[in-house]
């Protein structure tokens, strides 16, 4: 059995493998992480760990206590691609780990893979195994905080889908623009990335893929598991000799 934990901005995902699928996944805070470790310590043959923020000594220790056999994802991991980005050394473990989802996904095809997270992000890796890059822009509660915080009396709207396009307050104003705007941009940035490359596959993931994916006028794949099984991929067939 192999761990996979992806700590992000806002939460930590873990899963599972066995025979090469996820047999169990969970979400935990921050807080509940070293726990997470030691409930499972030496229970695991191997364990791959993903995150945004660095990682300091003490969760290196806390990590090898629980699995001798573990790697911290990083730009200098063997990765299924080549990593063609102008600033390699910049680039985030989690972006990585879509891109290898991606790629294990749609092998030899052209895949844009977004991730609607704290961050909206692109990444694009072509029929090659290039990985050329993408964008990123601010994700669905950070546009909503934005308009709280830089603004005299905007309020802090929750997160929720509008109720029509004509916000007939201003929570459904700030819902229609907020969420909305994000549409035309997931839908404009998939179909200039189509003309460019008219056979490209689209992954949507990410925690607020509820609010986007049916609502989406480009034909897209969902898959909330992309990048834990990209860490998979990695840890399966190309880091284990880094163990």
């Amino acid at each position: 059995m192999d761990l996979v934990i992806d700590k992000g901005n806002t939460r930590i995902k873990y899963a599972f493998f066995k025979n090469d699928v996820i047999d169990f996944k969970g979400v935990c805070e921050a807080t509940e992480l070293k726990g997470l470790l030691v409930k499972y310590s030496r229970q695991v043959q191997r364990l791959i760990f993903c995150s945004v923020t660095p990682v300091d000594d003490q969760l290196r220790t806390e990590l090898q206590s629980c699995c001798l056999n573990h790697l911290v994802l990083s730009t200098k991991t063997p990765l299924p691609f080549a990593n063609q980005y102008q600033s390699p050394s910049s680039l985030g473990a989690d972006r990585i780990a879509l891109v290898a989802g991606a790629t294990s996904s749609f092998p030899d095809t052209n895949v844009l893979v977004v991730d609607l997270g704290t961050c909206m992000t692109f990444d694009f890796v072509d029929a090659q195994s290039r990985y050329l890059g993408g964008a990123i822009s601010p994700g669905l509660n950070m546009r909503l905080k934005a308009l709280n915080e830089f603004t005299a009396k905007l309020p802090l709207i929750p997160a929720d889908a509008p109720q029509d396009l004509i916000g007939k307050n201003t929570k459904e104003s700030i819902l229609s623009g907020v969420v909305n705007g994000m549409l035309r941009e997931l839908d404009g940035t998939i179909n200039d990335y189509k003309r460019r490359y008219p056979n490209i596959k689209t992954i949507l993931t990410g925690g607020d893929l509820p609010f986007f994916d049916k609502k989406l006028k480009n034909s897209i794949f969902a898959d909330e598991d992309v990048l834990l099984n990209g860490m998979y991929f990695i840890l399966k067939n190309h880091a284990s000799k880094n163990l």
